[in-house]
C-alpha cells in the first residue's frame, strides 16, 4: 500500500444501537468526510502475479491512476489532532524480516500483513510476520490483493479465507482485508460491483465477518461508480497519503474507520520505508472490531 491525500473537514460519528456489530461497528468509529473526484479509468494492465501490494498504483496509456498525492509532503507529519488514534503498519514481503517487539515498542499497535494475492500467490513472509506480530501483542490481521482478471471474486475469497485469512475472537486478530486498486481490469462498474459482491459473501460465509474494504478515492469512484452497496457490509480502509486531519474517501462511503496516511514511514524493526496507518478510534474501539463486539 502506498498514500495519498486531499482533505474535508469531518466529524466523529458513533453509531449507538445496541446490535451495531461487524461493518456498522467498523463504522461507529469512523469518520464523516466529503468525497473526491473520479479518475478516468485506466487499461487493462496489471501488475505481474505476486508483485502487488497496497498502495501499488499505475499509470497507464500515459494516464495516472495512482491514489491522489496532492498537498503530500514528505516532511511534515498528520495534525496533532489524531495522535491519539492507535498507529498501525501494512506490510509484505517488500519489507522482507520484521522484528515485531521492535515494532510493538515504537507504539505500534495494529498491523494487516500480505497473505495472498489471486487463486495462486502465497506471500512468503506471511507466517511469519503473522506469528510474530501476534507473539509481540500488535493485534493483527491479514490482507489480499485482489486480482479480478485471473478469478471471479469467490474463488479468491476460498484462496484467501484458506490460507491466513481466517479469523478468530483472540483479541489479537483483525478481520481479513480485501486490497482492492490498480487498474479497472477491464471490468464495468457493474462487472466490478459483482465481483467485490462476491468476494464478500463467500468471504463472510468462511469466516462470519464482514471484509475490510482497503481502497482509494480515485479508484472506487472509477471502477465501481462511487457504488454505495458496500457501505453498510464493510468496514472502510481508506487510503490517501496526505499531511491533512482527515483523508479523503470514495464516493459511496459514510465514514473511514482505518487511514493510510502514508508510504514514506519508518519505524524501529522494518528495514526501510513502511506504509502508516491509523485507526478511526480509541484502543477499545480497535479491540471491539477485532473482536467483533458491539
Amino acid at each position: 500500500m502506498f498514500s495519498r491525500s486531499l482533505s474535508r473537514k469531518s466529524a466523529q460519528q458513533r453509531l449507538t444501537s445496541a446490535g451495531v456489530v461487524g461493518a456498522s461497528l467498523a463504522l461507529a468509529v469512523g469518520l464523516l468526510s466529503g468525497t473526491a473526484s473520479a479518475a478516468p479509468h485506466a487499461s487493462d494492465n496489471a501488475v505481474p502475479q505476486g508483485k502487488g501490494y497496497m498502495g501499488v498504483g499505475y499509470v497507464q496509456d500515459g494516464r495516472d491512476f495512482k491514489p491522489d498525492t496532492r498537498q503530500l509532503r514528505l516532511d511534515a507529519k498528520p495534525d496533532m489532532n489524531i495522535q491519539a488514534t492507535p498507529l498501525g503498519v501494512d506490510v509484505s514481503s517488500w519489507q522482507g524480516g520484521i522484528n515485531w517487539g521492535s515494532v510493538r515498542g515504537a507504539g505500534i499497535e495494529f498491523a494487516w500483513m500480505k497473505a495472498t494475492e489471486g487463486t495462486t500467490y502465497k506471500d512468503p513472509t506471511f507466517s511469519a510476520n503473522y506469528l510474530g506480530a501476534y507473539n509481540a501483542g500488535v493485534i493483527r490481521g491479514a490482507y489480499h490483493f485482489a486480482r479480478p482478471d485471473v478469478s471471479g471474486g469467490a474463488a479468491q475469497a476460498d484462496f484467501f479465507a484458506s490460507n491466513g485469512g481466517a479469523w478468530s475472537r483472540d483479541n489479537l486478530t483483525l478481520p481479513g482485508v480485501l486490497d482492492i486498486e490498480g487498474s479497472c481490469y477491464g471490468k464495468t462498474a457493474a462487472a466490478m460491483q459483482t465481483w467485490i459482491l462476491d468476494f464478500y459473501n463467500r468471504y463472510k460465509a468462511r469466516t462470519g465477518r464482514d471484509v475490510v474494504i482497503y481502497t482509494s478515492p480515485s479508484w472506487w469512484n472509477s471502477c465501481t461508480g462511487g457504488w454505495s452497496g458496500m457501505s453498510a457490509r464493510s468496514p472502510l480502509w481508506v487510503a490517501h497519503w496526505t499531511t491533512a486531519s482527515n483523508p479523503s474517501i470514495p464516493a459511496g462511503f459514510p465514514y473511514w474507520t482505518v487511514w493510510q496516511y502514508s508510504s514514506t514511514g519508518s519505524v524501529s524493526g522494518v528495514s526501510g520505508n513502511v506504509d502508516r496507518d491509523r485507526f478511526g478510534g480509541d484502543r477499545s474501539r480497535l479491540l471491539a472490531l477485532a473482536n467483533n463486539t458491539p
